[in-house]
C-alpha cells in the first residue's frame, strides 16, 4: 500500500488506515525504529508493563502475602532431589 507525506506542523507524518492498525493492534502510542532505509512502527504495548512496580509496591503496603498457603506435590516427595 502507498502513502503520501502530510505536512504537520513543522513535521511530516502518514495517515495510515484504520484497518491497518487494528491489524497490527496499534493503540495510541508507538514504537519507531529505522533499519536501513525503512522506518518501522510497531506496539509500544509491552505485555506485564508496570507488573514490577505494582509488585513493589504491594510488597511495600504489606499485601503481598500468598493467597494459599505453601503445601508440598508428589513431585515434592518423590521425584524431586537436592
Amino acid at each position: 500500500m502507498k502513502a503520501k507525506l502530510v505536512q504537520i506542523g513543522n513535521s511530516r507524518g502518514v495517515r495510515i488506515p484504520k484497518p491497518l492498525i487494528a491489524q497490527a493492534n496499534l493503540s495510541d502510542e508507538v514504537d519507531l525504529q529505522v533499519r536501513g532505509k525503512s522506518i518501522i512502527i510497531s506496539s509500544d504495548s509491552t505485555p506485564r508493563k508496570g507488573w514490577a512496580q505494582a509488585a513493589a509496591e504491594l510488597h511495600r503496603r504489606g499485601e503481598d502475602e500468598l493467597l494459599l498457603p505453601p503445601f508440598d506435590t508428589k513431585f515434592d516427595a518423590d521425584e524431586w532431589q537436592w
